[in-house]
């Protein structure tokens, strides 16, 4: 890129000053990572290991653990890195692969929930032709198709970003390298820039919430249908986690990246970023386990052959 000659590093802003506070945070944040490593290698480890959960849902939870570790791998241990060593540079390279790193995986996660949204509504309103719609093929394919588009978006959105000069300030008042955040410090013209963030987030938010409102609208309206108060709650415990998750992450994100600059703070910025970066990746083993009792069967199964093992 033209402009790496220039830049060669990045300074990371969003950490306090004081000792004291720098150190809080990195214990904060080695403790989210860890539980969030924790609960994401306990769901994939559980369906992994039990037959019963050999399930294109669960095909599909285990996906969007991964990416959860994924995601929250790519800013959390360097920030912590940061707070200890209170060395807040990164490389023009590593800025580089964070940014095209963080926007593949939470697009991924975007596209995953949009395609478990639809594995729900096949399995509730057209549960006869479920295995035949729902085959293992299709998921894979499905799941390949998703990675390879947010591939292409990630391309796209990292080299908009990084064609831009840098020639003034180093500093990115954030904790990564934040596509807004890198745009705030550029000496180029980064209209076309915020057009092409705006016209995609529009077009896929859009498209994606107007597929989750149908589907859940198929639903619900299915689900009303059925006579059986028990069978009812058994339906909603299986999409309940999803809706949870999937508007704990939309939001969090569609806050960050599309909000008006009248809220764009630096401690407004700073705490958007942990929503939408942090937190997702912490709740989604806690929304998934709390709620399916078949996971939760499968991880006490895992516990007590660890027992009998160790005795």
């Amino acid at each position: 890129m033209a402009n790496q000659s220039t830049v060669r590093e990045f300074v990371l802003m969003g950490f306090s000053d004081d000792r004291d506070l720098q150190i809080l945070h990195s214990v904060m944040f080695l403790l989210v990572y860890m539980t969030a490593l924790t609960g994401n290698c306990l769901i994939i480890i559980a369906v992994v290991v039990d037959h019963h959960l050999h399930s294109p849902m669960y095909y599909f939870l285990v996906n969007l653990s991964f990416l959860d570790i994924c995601s929250i791998s790519t800013t959390v241990p360097k920030s912590i890195a940061v707070s200890l060593t209170n060395n807040k540079g990164i490389s023009f390279a590593g800025c580089v692969t964070q940014t095209f790193l963080m926007v593949t995986f939470v697009g991924g996660e975007l596209a995953l929930l949009t395609i478990m949204a639809y594995d729900r509504y096949v399995a509730i309103c057209r549960p006869l032709q479920y295995r035949l719609i729902m085959n293992w093929n299709a998921c894979i394919q499905m799941v390949a198709i998703s990675f390879i588009c947010n591939l292409i978006h990630a391309v796209l959105e990292t080299g908009m970003t990084f064609r831009l000069n840098f020639c003034g300030s180093k500093a990115i008042g954030q904790y990564f390298c934040d596509i807004p955040q890198l745009e705030k410090i550029s000496c180029t013209d980064t209209k076309v820039n915020q057009m092409l963030i705006l016209i995609l987030g529009l077009f896929l938010d859009s498209f994606i919430f107007a597929f989750i409102f149908a589907s859940y609208t198929y639903i619900f309206s299915a689900v009303m249908k059925i006579p059986s108060l028990q069978s009812r709650h058994k339906v909603f415990s299986t999409c309940t986690p999803h809706l949870t998750v999937f508007s704990l992450f939309i939001i969090t994100a569609v806050f960050s990246y599309m909000r008006p600059k009248s809220l764009s703070t630096p401690s407004v910025d700073l705490l958007s970023a942990v929503l939408y970066t942090a937190v997702p990746p912490l709740l989604n083993p806690l929304i998934y386990s709390f709620r399916n009792k078949d996971i939760q069967k499968a991880l006490l199964k895992i516990l007590k052959k660890n027992k009998q093992f160790m005795t």
